[in-house]
């Protein structure tokens, strides 16, 4: 049987969901709330809080096909991509789950049906191993499947016990090994023949019963569980007869795509499968909200991406390319993810940008890489320099490799090496996501929320919470944190912040600061005043003024959501938000900026939709049916199931579990304060309403009347004053820089009498009072010019500071290089510097020690002329 890369798929959906799987989507290759993780790298990551038992699901089976990539943090694969057969950034997970429902013997069962009757794979093809102490696996593949004994390995080491991290849900595993035929090198699992590609692994069934804690202790999960996955690109190679997983339907098809545009007909080249396999990995971040960057996962998007390039250019490309791929890529597994489709004019912007750049990036690391070889004493280019070009400037190592041979030099691999290996352990120790999963208190408790109809109401009180332990009471002006089984304060989630106000029980109250959520329980944490014990019957009231401002900041968002798509494009897409009191804050996909026009037309068009008054409506919908209807999904945030679907009339339709107004009316006045980009493709916008909004226009009518006044003008003439102001600023600007520029010259003309003789070279070494560094480099030219052959050196101390500039004329370079010359001085001074063999600039922080270092040039020159 031969199937293609999505009949697979969606078989593997289908048959679990005749079993009883709940089909759920693919979760964000951005983590939610998993301090642990850099990506999504598992299909259990989304649901590792439910193994825990502190997130509840309306089902107790799951089957899902996740996206994943793995090029950063712990599990990296990024350098061994394209050059193996089944290495990838960026890969499917086919998983099947349970949570506290069937175990062991089911899903043994449900693995061996699928690939033996569904798939028909050939049983004789198929082995399996189980680890060393795990006697009832072995006994089920033995006894109630039929396995062989000599094709069941027991194995002892951690390939066959599985674990998320250093902590977390984990526990024996049972793997399931293909058998590519004796005409393939290799040995079975535990051999030591074992990496040979013979036996590849295709299905990992992961018995979940332990919570590993950092000690090292594993504690039993509330119910034992089982994790499932089965690579798809491996199980389609299988399938398809091959043998690499870049030779399956969907990764030829790319790689012709690439071959196409890059203009090659060498389809075996490794180039090809990189750039393949690199589109996937940078197209799904982008789509799931991560913007190149120079630090964490944008970092790693921007490597991946500047690799994919590289390899294009060494295929021969000779213009941008990368982006066009898009296109291909959503050919293949755009119905499988929508989203792909939905957002590619954005995916396609943030590749090309990005790529633009990078030749940007190129030409630079190249006119340094150049300047440093005309300077290269020996045959070495140093490993300090070579890191400094990659890390700073992403100037690929391979690419100075390939520069140094062109011109008969070397590396200093080892110098590169010890760079690299400092940068890595400085990126471990600051890197956030090694925090143990487990540090976190759980709770177990539910909270229901009565917020969305009530302000106040009784609540019982279930938890209490002391620094990170459980308590049976907090006494007064003790801090701590709450956990009610109801409550109306809203815990903060979806962009909208946790509730404030009080919780008053009979000896004291509980002043609540924030509202967070923790698990399925809500967290409120502030202060005791009096004591407040568990089981204590409180009334729960929020802070109504706050909440009333932060309903109409909330349903202002979504106007504005919908403002910006109907006048700047579909492509803009929601990238984040923060909804407090004060302000609302919106983040949002778009290219360029947007046009003073264009804000106005966009806070019109708001306006407008808030005095037509539309009513609100809230529904509670299936997560599938809602996505039907065209509701909008918030960025980063993760679904239910069942999910609420908030809309303002024809206007605005989105999934969100936030608070809101009645009707539009009830925001009153909507006003942009801000609008700017903050990353590549990613622009922000400040916005105030009602009250805050008809402050912040009283606020700037009052600047305004006060200018006003300060010009002696009224604010139909302030334009037109302030425009006279800055007409007549310039022009007393040229007219000091023109002094500024003649005093210099004839400074430096004074200084000529000063020159001295070294070697029958003429030297002018001057500290020199009051003069602008930037009018340093002109009076240098000038000098160069008048002084025929020779050398000039001048240091300005000022402000705590130095400025050095050193000038060399043409005939003198071969022997006295200004960034040599420059630099013997600055270190003096505390700086450094550099430029051309006829120019060079420094600065320092040490000016009581310029006049030492000036007297050192006589001897520095008397070695070298």
């Amino acid at each position: 049987m031969t199937l293609s890369t999505a009949d697979i798929r969606r078989k593997f959906i289908e048959y679990f969901g005749r079993q009883g799987h709940q089909a759920v989507s693919s979760s964000s290759l951005v983590p939610a709330d998993d301090p642990t993780l850099l990506f999504t790298n598992a299909g259990m990551n989304q649901f590792k809080d439910v193994f825990l038992g502190t997130e509840k699901r309306s089902y107790t089976r799951a089957v899902s096909s996740q996206r994943c990539v793995r090029a950063g943090g712990k599990h990296n694969d990024l350098e061994n991509v394209g050059y193996t057969a089944r290495h990838h950034t960026f890969f499917e997970m086919l998983g099947n789950f349970s949570f506290g429902d069937y175990f062991k013997q089911e899903a043994i069962k449900f693995a061996w049906e699928f690939l033996t009757e569904e798939l028909k794979l050939p049983k004789e093809k198929l082995l399996v191993t189980v680890y060393s102490e795990d006697d009832e696996a072995f006994d089920i593949w033995e006894n109630q499947i039929g396995v062989p004994k000599e094709k069941i390995i027991r194995i002892a080491t951690s390939d066959n016990f599985w674990s998320m991290g250093d902590t977390g849900p984990c526990g024996p595993c049972s793997e399931i090994f293909y058998d590519h035929g004796e005409h393939i090198w290799g040995g079975p699992p535990g051999s030591p023949e074992e990496d040979g590609d013979r036996f590849i692994e295709i299905w990992n069934l992961v018995f979940m019963q332990f919570n590993k804690q950092a000690d090292g202790t594993m504690e039993s999960l509330p119910k034992p569980s089982i994790d499932t996955g089965m690579g798809l690109e491996r199980i389609s190679a299988i399938m398809q007869h091959v043998h690499s997983n870049y030779e399956i339907d969907l990764f030829v098809n790319l790689i012709n795509a690439a071959a196409e545009i890059v203009g090659t007909d060498d389809l075996e080249n490794k180039s090809l499968r990189v750039i393949a396999d690199h589109i996937r990995s940078c197209a799904f971040l982008v789509c799931d909200g991560v913007m190149p960057s120079n630090e964490g996962r944008g970092y790693v998007l921007r490597r991946i991406i500047r690799r994919a390039v590289r390899h294009g250019y060494k295929l021969g490309a000779n213009d941008i390319f990368f982006y066009k791929l898009v296109a291909a890529l959503t050919k293949e597994m755009g119905e499988a993810y929508p989203e792909l489709a939905d957002q590619k004019p954005v995916i396609e912007k943030v590749l090309r940008v990005e790529e633009e750049q990078f030749s940007k990036t190129l030409s630079r690391g190249m006119n340094i890489l150049n300047e440093a070889l005309s300077d290269l004493e020996g045959d070495t280019i140093p490993g300090e320099l070579v890191f400094k070009l990659y890390d700073t400037y992403g100037f690929p190592v391979d690419l100075t490799n390939d520069v140094a041979r062109e011109h008969d030099y070397k590396i200093d691999e080892e110098g590169f090496e010890a760079a690299m290996q400092a940068q890595r352990q400085r990126a471990q120790e600051a890197s956030q996501f090694g925090a143990d999963y487990n540090s976190t208190l759980k709770v177990e408790q539910q909270t229901a929320f009565t917020g969305y109809t009530e302000n106040e109401g009784d609540a019982n009180v279930v938890e209490l919470i002391s620094g990170n332990s459980f308590c049976d009471a907090l006494t007064d002006g003790q801090e701590g944190v709450v956990v009610l089984d109801q409550t109306p304060f809203y815990a903060e989630s979806g962009g909208q912040v946790g509730d404030t106000g009080v919780l008053k029980v009979a000896n004291g109250e509980f002043i609540v600061t924030d509202t967070q959520k923790m698990g399925n329980a809500f967290a409120h944490r502030g202060k005791v005043v009096g004591t407040i014990n568990k089981g204590d019957k409180a009334v729960a009231k929020i802070d109504d003024t706050k909440r009333s401002a932060i309903r109409k900041n909330h349903s202002a968002t979504h106007l504005l959501h919908q403002a910006l798509r109907d006048i700047l494009g579909d492509h803009v897409t929601q990238k984040g938000s923060l909804v407090n009191a004060e302000r609302l804050r919106f983040d949002f996909s778009h290219f360029e900026g947007v046009t003073a026009e264009q804000l106005t037309e966009i806070e019109v068009r708001v306006n407008q939709d808030i005095q037509d008054n539309h009513p609100l409506t809230t529904q509670l919908m299936d997560l599938d049916e809602a996505k039907k209807t065209g509701a909008m999904a918030l960025f980063g945030e993760k679904y239910d199931e069942k999910v609420r679907v908030v809309s303002m009339g024809p206007v605005s339709t989105e999934l969100c579990g936030g608070t809101h107004v009645k009707q539009t009316g009830d925001i009153g006045l909507f006003k942009i304060v801000t609008e700017g980009g903050i990353a590549s493709g990613v622009r922000r916008i400040d916005a105030v309403t009602g009250m805050g909004a008809l402050a912040y226009v009283q606020q700037q009518q009052a600047v305004i009347q006060q200018t006003c006044g300060l010009l002696k003008t009224d604010a139909s003439g302030l334009t037109e004053k302030v425009t006279q102001l800055q007409t007549q600023q310039k022009e007393l600007e040229k007219t000091v820089t023109s002094l500024k520029q003649k005093m210099a010259s004839q400074q430096g003309a004074d200084l000529l009498g000063s020159a001295v003789d070294i070697k029958g070279t003429k030297v002018l070494i001057a500290e020199l009072e009051g003069v602008e560094a930037k009018s340093l480099r002109g009076m240098v030219d000038d000098l160069k010019n008048r002084i025929g052959e020779g050398i000039i050196v001048l240091g300005v101390p000022a402000d705590g500071k130095v400025s050095l500039i050193v000038g060399v004329t043409k005939g003198l370079t071969a022997k006295v290089k200004a960034g040599e010359l420059v630099n013997h001085i600055a270190v003096q001074v505390g700086g450094k510097g550099g430029g051309r063999p006829d120019m060079a600039q420094a600065g320092g922080s040490q000016p009581e020690n310029l006049s030492t270092a000036l007297h050192s040039v006589n001897t520095w020159l008397e070695d070298k002329l």
